[in-house]
């Protein structure tokens, strides 16, 4: 007679457990769990307080922004900063299961200094050779814009698009990471994907603010090396790439460190940041 109530309560023990495990998964991949501190889920995005989600944009001036942001009268910003990369060798071998296409070899590269986030509509605004880009968001980064586009903001800031090795490297170091802040730990408060078709939310037409990932920054300081906007690189060739995939992006494999896409041109999913010499050290 206790066997059948020993193996009821196994079975519900076992129920029990496993609605555990479904409740922490779904809370590490609800809204709360991909903003940052200063920033709240409204839909696919994190809007400052005193904003609202309005098709899609977080408008109005917001009563604050997280740290390291500037406040303005239409959102946070994250102000332009760089960051240095020391450089040094990354042996590359297609080692892992989700690195398809990538080709052994050993790189290296000199020191330089990267754009700690992507660059922003803000930013955009200011370069007086760069066309027009009407936003309702000074802090989203810019899209829409070719390569060479691009690479005109960076010259005209003493810098360039960053080399496809130069990228690479600030994404995965001498160490070879997966990611940028490591081996593993894909999760929606470190990078900003799957927001169009989930699984971190639904519906997206746009980027996230650059720089909202802040837990999923390099050991460097660099932000958003993986998702939010894929970012053109100068191939050795001259031809630039997209790397590091999007807020569209929905698999591992499109936000490793190596992913890089083939793009025609400008597109809604695709931005840049900048590459300068090294500063004094």
């Amino acid at each position: 007679m206790r066997r059948p109530a020993l193996i009821g309560a196994a079975v519900l023990g076992a129920i029990v457990a496993l609605g555990v495990v479904l409740f922490v998964a779904r809370r590490e991949r609800a809204d709360p769990a991909r903003c940052p501190d200063g920033l709240a889920a409204q839909g696919f995005r994190c809007c400052a307080p005193g904003q609202t989600l309005a098709q899609g944009a977080c408008s109005g001036t917001p009563a604050s922004c997280p740290s390291g942001f500037e406040t303005t009268s239409r959102g946070c910003v994250a102000p332009a900063r760089r960051v240095r990369i020391p450089g040094g060798t990354l042996t590359l071998s297609p080692n892992d299961w989700e690195a398809e296409g990538v080709v052994a070899r050993t790189l290296t590269v000199a020191a330089f200094e990267l754009d700690a986030s992507e660059v922003t509509h803000a930013r955009w605004s200011r370069c007086a050779g760069c066309r027009k880009l009407d936003h309702p968001e000074p802090g989203l980064p810019v899209t829409g814009v070719s390569a060479d586009e691009a690479e005109q903001l960076c010259l005209a800031a003493g810098g360039r698009l960053p080399s496809a090795d130069e990228w690479l490297f600030a994404a995965a170091s001498a160490s070879v990471r997966r990611y940028p802040w490591g081996q593993t730990g894909l999760v929606c408060r470190r990078a900003s994907f799957g927001l169009v078709e989930g699984p971190c939310a639904i519906g997206a037409d746009r980027p996230e603010l650059a720089g909202a990932r802040p837990d999923g920054r390099s050991p460097e300081g660099v932000l958003d090396l993986a998702g939010n906007v894929a970012e053109w690189a100068r191939e050795p060739d001259g031809s630039a790439r997209a790397r590091g995939g999007s807020f569209r992006s929905r698999v591992a494999g499109e936000l490793k460190s190596w992913a890089a896409e083939s793009a025609a041109g400008p597109a809604a999913h695709i931005g840049f940041r900048c590459a300068y010499p090294p500063g004094p050290h």
